[in-house]
């Protein structure tokens, strides 16, 4: 029986308690929350009414406010924690990580203030290990929806093909399917850049635009990602599979989608001070943009959607001025 430590108890990873409890392979389940009374809340109720309501905790999910002894003897450890604050948490968890755990990344954002992808801080943290096991979990999949079980596909991204295969084993349930992937970097990659994509398309869908200019914004926004991803090393394929075009065409278009929301709020009007007070979750692309405009200028990489999204949110340019800046550029193949 793998002992599986779930770090956050937010959205997802409360999803990923719930779908991993469904497992065949009977995991013991640990859920962290940094807050002790909310722990005891959930612990109590075995419900997350805050951030996953109406998805019931199972019985066999232990819920804690305990990170030593979550982390005890774990085989197995979920990372679920906003990108802002993995180092914080992770600074206080390296020493109590046992030597052979393997842990997996469900964060899709960069840190901000170093653009670190999420596996490359964790391996910076995790001093005790010279060489951990790091794997990613990324793909179109909205919590709520996978929580109740309905059909979702995602992808798990390691360098070792063997920690791949054994996590598609750990993490397979009813009704969630894993495809494993070794390029890591592409699937961080585009689950961050994703994010950014959806709040341009929610902009134009607050301002009213039409199914033209989502359409055209999610086909160039993949253009995008992928010009910044091939220039960092990864590979093409990736673009066109759950970690790209999947997860991108679901935060684009879902109405789940929380950084589309956040996109569809500028477009109305609203500014983003009183959004983001009004949302109970973290919009990761708020906080993405300006490393990847970072990592862009490092590599001489053009991004003209992201940079208009900076724009709009941390520069007051309107929204409709954004939209125009873009469409004034200057004309290009397509392929270019």
């Amino acid at each position: 029986m793998s002992k599986i430590a779930i770090l956050g108890s937010g959205s997802w990873g409360t999803a990923l308690s719930i779908i991993l409890s469904r497992s065949p392979r009977q995991h013991e389940i640990t859920l962290w929350s940094r807050d002790p009374e909310f722990a005891a809340a959930l612990s109590r109720d075995r419900e997350n009414e805050t951030y996953l309501p109406a998805c019931a905790i199972p019985k066999n999910v232990t819920v804690t406010a305990n990170l030593v002894a979550t982390l005890r003897e774990s085989t197995l450890v979920i990372s679920a924690v906003p990108s802002a604050h993995v180092r914080k948490v992770f600074a206080q968890a390296t020493e109590h990580l046992p030597a052979s755990v393997i842990i997996v990344s469900a964060t899709k954002g960069l840190e901000p203030a170093t653009h670190l992808r999420m596996s490359e801080l964790l391996t910076a943290l995790i001093v005790k290990n010279p060489k951990p096991q790091i794997a990613v979990l990324s793909g179109p999949s909205f919590a709520a929806e996978a929580a109740r079980g309905e059909p979702t596909a995602v992808v798990v991204a390691s360098q070792s093909a063997a920690v791949a295969t054994q996590l598609q084993d750990e993490f397979a349930a009813p009704n969630f399917r894993l495809y494993t992937n070794d390029d890591v970097l592409g699937v961080e990659l585009a689950g961050a850049m994703k994010n950014v994509i959806a709040i341009a398309a929610g902009t134009c869908q607050g301002l009213g635009l039409g199914s033209n200019a989502v359409a055209a914004l999610v086909t160039r926004g993949l253009a995008e990602i992928s010009r910044l991803a091939g220039a960092l090393g990864a590979k093409p394929e990736t673009m066109s599979g759950l970690a790209g075009l999947g997860d991108l065409v679901l935060t684009c278009t879902g109405n789940l989608s929380r950084n589309r929301q956040v996109g569809f709020e500028l477009g109305t009007g609203r500014q983003l001070p009183e959004i983001l007070a009004n949302m109970r979750m973290i919009a990761e692309g708020v906080g993405t943009t300006a490393p990847l405009l970072a990592l862009a200028r490092e590599h001489h990489v053009d991004l003209p959607i992201t940079t208009q999204v900076d724009a709009i949110l941390h520069h007051a340019l309107p929204p409709r001025d954004a939209i125009r800046a873009i469409m004034d550029r200057p004309q290009k193949r397509e392929s270019s």
